[in-house]
């Protein structure tokens, strides 16, 4: 077993699950139950299988696709996924209304509502 690998794969999963809407939905079970040995190792086992299929499915796109390839194709994903999170406050299409409404609302100290 490569322990490097391991433990690159560990710190770079677990920075990225802080905060995201997985642990705040164990919070949220957690916190209307009082079973939290239940609640921790269903959500474990959730990740885990989660994790298996995405270690299954790069494994068996790296067969297929080049791994320089690949990584270009996720870094597009992830910019369009940003962009488009971006796109309201950027202003929308051009000549469009939305984003500039949201730029008011968010001026004038109003909640966006996305």
């Amino acid at each position: 077993m490569d322990l490097t690998l391991l433990i690159s794969t560990f710190v770079t999963v677990f920075l990225a699950e802080l905060g995201d809407k997985t642990q705040l939905a164990t919070v949220a079970i957690s916190g209307t139950s009082n079973r939290p040995l239940a609640v921790f190792l269903g959500s474990s086992s959730a990740l885990v299988v989660a994790s298996l299929i995405g270690a299954i499915a790069g494994g068996s796109m790296a067969n297929l696709i080049p791994a320089d390839l690949l990584q270009l194709l996720a870094s597009l994903g992830f910019l369009v996924i940003g962009l488009r999170l971006l796109w309201p406050l950027l202003g929308g299409i051009p000549g469009g209304q939305e984003g500039a409404d949201l730029a008011q609302d968010v001026e004038d100290g109003a909640s966006p509502k996305l």
